[in-house]
């Protein structure tokens, strides 16, 4: 039986990309706010690679989101201020995610796995009604998705065996290594997530426990 849902959460419950957008445009007026949003984003696996590589100790999420600004600003030629960094902290949720968590927490425990600290996770889910049991992921484990140790490190932090765990993304290639260290598996799409030109995870591409349409079907799956 599943006990636990731990879920991704850039992505999967909220929309990073447009709320990430309108930050820089209010800060950074006269910039293509879309195109910085993109291009701050794919500094993001970069960094935490050389985490999980061993070519750097672990770094909080917001320091990383951090050095990543200055060196998005830079290629863009222009100077953002720190305060920019906060807008991971102002990400609006799926349109389906606050009822859906709700619904699920009435008979799981859930908790974000996410690579997020926890100082940004809760000030995240405070600004996006997020209504988790606590804040699991990769502080805890001090390394970063999709590393074994993040997804084990959420499972021992509630006393539950893997099996009992229930890992909740729209990227399956989260689920393949949630599920390699022995968790069960949910896919739910977010066809959105990187604008109208996606063509990632916009279907399953492995036999997940459950793929559902969004968290309220996911809810009523699990009822």
């Amino acid at each position: 039986m599943i006990q636990a849902l731990i879920f991704d959460v850039f992505g999967t419950c909220v929309d990073w990309r447009n709320s990430v957008a309108r930050a820089v445009a209010r800060q950074l007026p006269g910039v293509d706010a879309t195109a910085f949003a993109e291009a701050w984003r794919a500094e993001y696996d970069p960094a935490m690679a050389r985490i999980r590589d061993g070519g750097r100790g672990y770094v909080p999420l917001d320091d990383l989101h951090l050095e990543n600004l200055h060196r998005t600003a830079q290629n863009f030629g222009v100077e953002a201020p720190d305060s920019l960094n906060t807008a991971w902290e102002r990400l609006d949720p799926w349109p389906d995610v606050t009822d859906g968590l709700n619904a699920m927490r009435q008979t799981r425990i859930i908790a974000p796995c996410s690579n997020g600290s926890i100082a940004l996770m809760t000030r995240l889910a405070r600004y996006a009604q997020l209504p988790w049991d606590c804040i699991l992921g990769a502080e805890i484990a001090r390394d970063y998705k999709p590393k074994p140790a993040v997804y084990l490190a959420s499972c021992a932090a509630l006393r539950l065996p893997a099996h009992a765990v229930m890992m909740v993304a729209a990227h399956n290639g989260d689920l393949h290594a949630a599920r390699a260290a022995g968790l069960k598996t949910a896919f739910v799409p977010r066809p959105a997530e990187h604008g109208p030109g996606q063509t990632t995870d916009l279907a399953p591409d492995a036999e997940w426990d459950i793929v559902a349409d969004d968290f309220n079907d996911l809810a009523a799956r699990l009822s």
